[in-house]
């Protein structure tokens, strides 16, 4: 889950001991400042991770087809040698719009506090920006997900035990591959509290590998049921989402090409603003986006756990 791409700064060696001027040097050239923001911003959104579709934004609406079916109309047919292919007219969805936001937020940096406190405050100034973004682009997502798929699957028990989350599990995937809609299930998201829960009783029912590959040792997001399991503090309901993600839905992030900003997380910008007349830096992060759920059909809430 961690972001391998980094921006070498030259002449700093140590970004935690920094001299006052290396920091000033640091908040003035933006590949610097990407670096630093990349170093910092471990948090990653799951609205990406989920909803996998790219829509280009144009002008700051995008048009989206809903509803569009996974199957050709037509059943393939036998050819004869030599013979020709038979047609058929690819079907579309209704075509729909949605217009982006400029989400944002200004966080002021003094030279006083820089002085003072020296790249500490650069470091809580860049975690709390990317930190309060990846929470509200994630809360609009998974509520925007929440809201629109509406499939629910019943667990014949509560997940107390690891049989009961299995046969709930494997139910709502049988579910999806018998509708006809085409869909595969590949991912589960849970509260935090649920994931820690769901874990637990996966690890007594040697469900978990027990030596290195212990996704509780390693924090790699595990696959368990054929399924990769994650849990987001942000999500609006304790009841389980299984989700098609191929299918499910995609973000629309816009470029607007404005200078001065630096991509450090896909569609997260970030730009340092010198104050003159303040003696301080303002640390401005941003997204251009909207969360878009395409197929309310790819995927199921799981009511009854009891979680």
């Amino acid at each position: 889950m961690a972001n391998s791409l980094t921006y070498p700064v030259s002449g700093i060696e140590s970004v935690e001991n920094l001299t006052t001027e290396q920091i000033h040097q640091l908040l003035q050239n933006v590949p610097a400042l990407a670096w630093r923001v990349r170093q910092l911003a471990d948090q990653k959104f799951i609205a990406d991770a989920l909803l996998t579709g790219r829509f280009q934004s144009i002008g700051g609406s995008v048009l989206y087809e809903t509803g569009e079916p996974l199957f050709a109309p037509d059943d393939p047919e036998a050819i004869a040698p030599g013979g020709e292919y038979p047609a058929s007219q690819v079907t579309v969805g209704d075509l729909a719009a949605a217009r982006v936001e400029k989400w944002g937020r200004d966080v002021p940096i003094t030279d006083e506090s820089i002085k003072r406190r020296g790249i500490d405050v650069v470091t809580k100034a860049t975690n709390q920006l990317v930190a309060r973004m990846v929470k509200f682009v994630d809360s609009a997502a998974l509520g925007v997900i929440a809201s629109k798929v509406t499939q629910t699957q019943a667990s014949s028990a509560a997940w107390t035990t690891a049989d009961a989350i299995v046969e709930s599990v494997e139910l709502a995937k049988a579910q999806a591959e018998e509708s006809g809609e085409g869909h595969t299930l590949d991912t589960i998201v849970l509260t935090p509290s649920a994931y820690a829960k769901v874990m637990a009783k996966f690890l007594a029912a040697g469900l978990l590998p027990r030596e290195a590959a212990n996704p509780l040792l390693t924090g790699v997001w595990p696959t368990v049921l054929d399924l990769t399991w994650l849990r987001s503090p942000h999500t609006p309901t304790a009841a389980p989402l299984i989700l098609d993600t191929a299918e499910l839905g995609g973000m629309a992030d816009e470029d607007l090409a404005s200078p001065g900003y630096s991509t450090v997380q896909p569609g997260v910008e970030v730009k340092s603003i010198r104050k003159d007349e303040t003696d301080s830096y303002l640390l401005r992060s941003r997204r251009v986006t909207i969360p878009i759920v395409t197929d309310p059909t790819a995927g199921y809430t799981v009511t009854g756990t009891g979680l």
